[in-house]
């Protein structure tokens, strides 16, 4: 009986050795289903996930390459942290899922609201934006959020726009369903919709690139813009937020601003920098 028991004992000494080796490689490669993974400062190519359809933000041109603000944002951020970059497409209705299945580290023009905090990690804000409202030269019945009853405005899948008029604002205005800008501003242009309503950078880009609409600067509630990123990477986000620190502090955010959006009417006489969320 002894050389059994000890033999058991060996057994178990053996097994925990195992296990304990085995939480160990699980806990580097990919942390054990904890949804920890590895950090972006692990990385040597940072994929980052932004608009193809925002003109000045986000935008995919003919040849394929990204250009905007977001883009160039992205550019800055990377080389802070000494990394390269990568562009994926992000529409609004693919940016939780591009992060959450790791099809990209970092994703832009993302407003930082409580129920994506339950599930993702914002770095920044990198700007503070506001949403307004987008019409027709000719439209003269809409000057501000209220006289959005009963008109139709563009709902672009996943970028919650709308329910901030209708549901925030308690405004009984009429959603259209769209999967994109470029859909909402045809449907301004054939007048199947009467206005957009997004971030006022967004209305400024699509005003910029289309032309015979203009923005109300009705500004009605602040969008604070920020970096998404996967949760459970509290050095990485930090590394991010002193990279937009230095954005700012170098003058770099400022020009940007001018750069994109300087001929659009949108008021660049302040760009300073927000508030952090913290990670």
């Amino acid at each position: 009986m002894g050389r059994s028991l000890g033999g058991l004992m060996g057994m178990v000494v053996r097994a925990r050795r195992l296990i304990a080796v085995g939480l160990v490689g699980c806990a580097v490669l990919v942390g054990c289903g904890s949804g920890r993974g590895s950090s972006i400062l692990g990385k040597g190519t940072l994929l980052v996930g932004v608009r193809p359809d925002l003109p000045g933000i986000g935008m995919r041109r003919a040849d394929g390459r990204f250009e905007g603000l977001d883009v160039d944002v992205a550019r800055y951020l990377a080389g802070r942290l000494g990394k390269d970059v990568r562009f994926v497409a992000a529409l609004a209705s693919d940016r939780e899922t591009l992060l959450l299945e790791g099809r990209a580290d970092l994703v832009l023009t993302f407003s930082v609201m409580p129920e994506r905090k339950r599930r993702l990690t914002f770095a920044g804000p990198y700007y503070l934006a506001y949403q307004d409202i987008l019409v027709r030269d000719d439209e003269r019945g809409i000057r501000g959020v209220r006289d959005l009853k009963g008109r139709r405005i563009c709902d672009v899948a996943g970028a919650r726009a709308a329910v901030r008029v209708t549901e925030e604002r308690r405004v009984a205005a009429v959603p259209v369903p769209a999967k994109s800008y470029d859909e909402c501003m045809a449907m301004l242009r054939d007048r199947r919709i009467d206005a957009i309503t997004t971030n006022d950078t967004i209305l400024a880009g699509l005003k910029a690139r289309h032309g015979g609409v203009r923005i109300l600067n009705a500004r009605f509630g602040e969008r604070r813009t920020a970096v998404g990123m996967r949760r459970n990477d509290p050095d990485g986000c930090e590394a991010v937020n002193r990279a937009i620190t230095q954005m700012y502090q170098d003058g770099t955010m400022p020009k940007l601003m001018h750069k994109w959006f300087a001929d659009t009417g949108l008021d660049l006489s302040t760009v300073a920098i927000p508030q952090f969320e913290g990670c």
